[in-house]
């Protein structure tokens, strides 16, 4: 018998799904809900934390069924079929590159602004975040794991004191009128906000590396969910219980938390938490894409050549390799103002919601019906489709991506189907 060589442990795991789960927006989206809504956006980020727990319980209770590192794709096969797998897996392969330079991007910008650096400074921290995670992923899973482990630890501490230091300023002031803009404002915030939690499906491609996935995957499921939650609330009602009508007006909420509390040396640390959050998200992206894309080279729904290194325990460098050069191109781009951060996070968003919605259609068709998970997906996934339904022309991306899946299925070499 072969050693077990699976290596994510309950403390590592819970690093990545959390840094996965919380991305960058957590370092904007209190302030973008704040304009839509008002103090009322506090009801948009507890109803999407509510409608959060059946999507996270039914890719736990997927992942512990069927461990794969292809993940989505994976539940996405046994539900539908080989093609609809294939489809679903370039959407989050395609994904990734562009959700890890916006990550970047991100922390370069929060850095840039505390240092007075300009764009430059921006592109160059950006670039140094990028190469960072890439080099992270490279050297292995256990070295992943660890400074994930270590950097979400840190980052929840500044987040946490954050909301600790600022919440003796809160103001109930601030909190009338509550609803200023009516319902249908809180549905506009609800679908801002609605990027801040499309990250479960990126952890899902870790399911094949916990040693037993059954046991081990709700318990790293509760664990995120309790500190998304946490965290989420926390800031969602210190920026406007602090900052007031002014959380509208600000694209830095964390930074302006810290100012208020501690003065002008809040500026580096809201820096450096940025940092911590940007790699975190780009570390744990990659991990989870580089193995789902040896899963679908494996599988015959991608070139075989990306199947190298994606057994448990072993690094998928090629597919991470070719994440990493399309990250590049990207960033390129953007550095020569050819996009900005704007687009680039909702493209991401518009491909994840896809894949979500893909993963929570497999659910309905794998898990027990009429169960009270069941039924919570089934909500979900009808808040996930209005969700899409706002994309517009951004749904090009993932159909351009589809198309691509289809015609390299139907072109490659006979005798090289999925297995």
């Amino acid at each position: 018998m072969q050693p077990d060589v699976r290596r994510l442990g309950i403390g590592s795991g819970t690093a990545l799904c959390a840094g996965a789960v919380l991305g960058p927006g957590v370092l904007s989206l209190p302030s973008l809900a704040a304009a839509a809504a008002g103090p009322a956006s506090i009801l948009a980020w507890v109803v999407l934390l509510a409608m959060c727990v059946p999507v996270a319980a039914a890719f736990a209770a997927l992942g512990g069924r069927y461990p794969d590192g292809g993940g989505v794709a994976t539940y996405v096969h046994r539900a539908i079929g080989p093609r609809a797998a294939a489809v679903v897996g370039w959407w989050f392969y395609g994904a990734v590159p562009i959700g890890v330079v916006s990550a970047a991007w991100i922390g370069g910008k929060y850095v840039a602004d505390a240092a007075g650096w300009g764009d430059t400074g921006a592109a160059a921290v950006g670039g140094a975040v990028l190469a960072g995670s890439l080099v992270s992923n490279a050297v292995g899973l256990r070295m992943s794991g660890r400074v994930q482990l270590l950097l979400g630890g840190l980052l929840a501490a500044v987040l946490l004191c954050t909301v600790l230091a600022a919440a003796p300023q809160v103001s109930a002031a601030h909190f009338t009128p509550f609803m200023p803009g009516g319902w249908a404002s809180v549905g506009s915030a609800a679908s801002v906000l609605f990027f801040a939690f499309a990250g479960w499906e990126a952890a899902s491609h870790l399911s094949g590396e916990f040693a037993d996935p059954a046991r081990d995957l709700p318990r790293v499921t509760r664990r995120t969910l309790a500190v998304i939650t946490v965290l989420y609330l926390g800031l969602a009602v210190a920026t406007v219980g602090v900052l007031g009508p002014a959380a509208a007006d600000t694209d830095t909420p964390l930074t302006a938390l810290l100012t208020r509390s501690v003065g002008g040396a809040a500026r580096p640390v809201a820096a450096v938490a940025a940092l911590f959050l940007t790699f975190g998200t780009a570390n744990a992206y990659l991990a989870g894409a580089s193995r789902l894309g040896a899963a679908l080279g494996r599988d015959g729904a991608a070139p075989r050549w990306l199947a190298k290194g994606g057994a448990p325990g072993e690094v998928p460098r090629r597919s991470l390799a070719v994440l990493g050069a399309a990250a590049v191109v990207l960033a390129l781009a953007a550095g020569s103002g050819g996009t900005d951060l704007d687009l680039l996070m909702r493209a991401t968003a518009t491909c994840l919601a896809a894949v979500t919605l893909a993963g929570l259609a497999a659910a309905l068709v794998l898990l027990p019906r009429r169960t009270a998970l069941w039924y919570g997906v089934l909500a979900s996934s009808a808040l996930t489709a209005g969700v899409l339904a706002f994309a517009g022309w951004l749904l090009l991306i993932p159909a351009a991506l589809a198309v691509a899946s289809c015609c390299f299925l139907t072109l490659r070499r006979p005798g090289r189907g999925s297995r």
